[in-house]
């Protein structure tokens, strides 16, 4: 079977069925495992992603307010490929590229039979009628012909994320204490608070998400709403940028944080994290991202976590 992933996060589900030997070709953004990054790159973006947060949103408002794709696919390279499945989304079209131009890059290239499976994860799981990450393995798995092995590993994943719960949970009972507020901020300027499955990660971590609900898209704050807010522990972990490509916006975080009327203790609890490789990519790797903020949530039970993944995340 030969297989094209426009995702990172399928990338990643292709990888983790042990499946990446029929990859075939990828996304722009598709950079784990390394050893994918040999393979044919089928989309590019139009945004110029080394710019500041503030510029990089005004020039994607800019497109997406002209009607025009904030990605490229490259139907010339795709047909050069010859895939038998492609690997999408219709979720965001800020995120990654849309279905709508990779179904017209199929039409392009005449690929009658190709079957295209689209991903739209809100959720951590299939609930109330939305799509999950969990769900989402178990469908790509049943399009590249290993159901059962899918289901095998996103149980697996199931049940990393149960016994970390049970772990935040003890911690809890153990110390009396109530759930602390967590503020997950997605994107800098303008400040987007995370949603989607980020409640349920913090819920997890053994904390108490604020401003969204589990499903919810990420809201934009304008800073006096974000200044009404009484957080206890905040986590900014942007989309797309990993620690280093965040340390560039330092002195933008510093004001923000600084020009909060917080207290001293929640100042005290601001840290950044990875925010490409965990968090807001939809995969398996969420896993770790609970992992992570159950660190930073009750860093004196979860001593072995904050070792673990020490290189992921660290203070403002």
């Amino acid at each position: 079977m030969r297989v094209v992933s426009l995702l990172p996060s399928s990338t990643e589900i292709v990888h983790v069925l042990g499946a990446e030997g029929d990859l075939v070709g990828i996304s722009h953004e598709c950079d784990h495992p390394a050893s994918v990054r040999g393979l044919p790159v089928l989309t590019s973006s139009k945004i110029d992603i080394t710019q500041l947060s503030a510029d990089i949103d005004r020039d994607v408002r800019r497109v997406l307010t002209d009607a025009l794709a904030v990605y490229d696919v490259d139907a010339e390279g795709l047909g050069e490929v010859r895939p038998d499945v492609v690997l999408t989304q219709d979720l965001c079209d800020v995120c990654a590229v849309s279905i709508r131009d990779v179904e017209a890059a199929l039409r392009e290239i005449a690929s009658e039979g190709v079957q295209l499976v689209s991903l739209k994860p809100t959720r951590l799981d299939d609930l109330e009628g939305a799509h999950g990450v969990m769900g989402d393995i178990e469908r790509v798995a049943a399009a590249l012909g290993c159901a059962d092995h899918g289901r095998r590993v996103a149980d697996g994943l199931r049940g990393r994320l149960h016994a970390l719960r049970e772990r935040s949970e003890a911690a809890l009972a153990a110390s009396g204490a109530a759930r602390p507020r967590v503020l997950t901020i997605e994107w800098i300027d303008p400040v987007m608070v995370g949603g989607t499955w980020m409640p349920e990660l913090v819920e997890i971590a053994g904390g108490a998400a604020m401003v969204t609900e589990p499903g919810q898209h990420a809201p934009t704050l304008d800073r006096e709403a974000l200044a009404a807010l009484d957080p206890e522990v905040i986590l900014v972990k942007p989309c797309g940028f990993d620690l280093a490509r965040t340390s560039l916006e330092q002195s933008t975080l510093d004001e923000l944080i600084g020009a909060m009327p917080w207290s001293d203790a929640a100042k005290a609890r601001v840290f950044v994290a990875d925010g490409n490789a965990f968090f807001n990519r939809p995969g398996p790797r969420l896993v770790e991202s609970a992992e992570i903020l159950a660190a930073i949530t009750h860093p004196e039970a979860f001593g072995d976590l904050r070792e673990k993944h020490a290189a992921h995340y660290r203070p403002l």
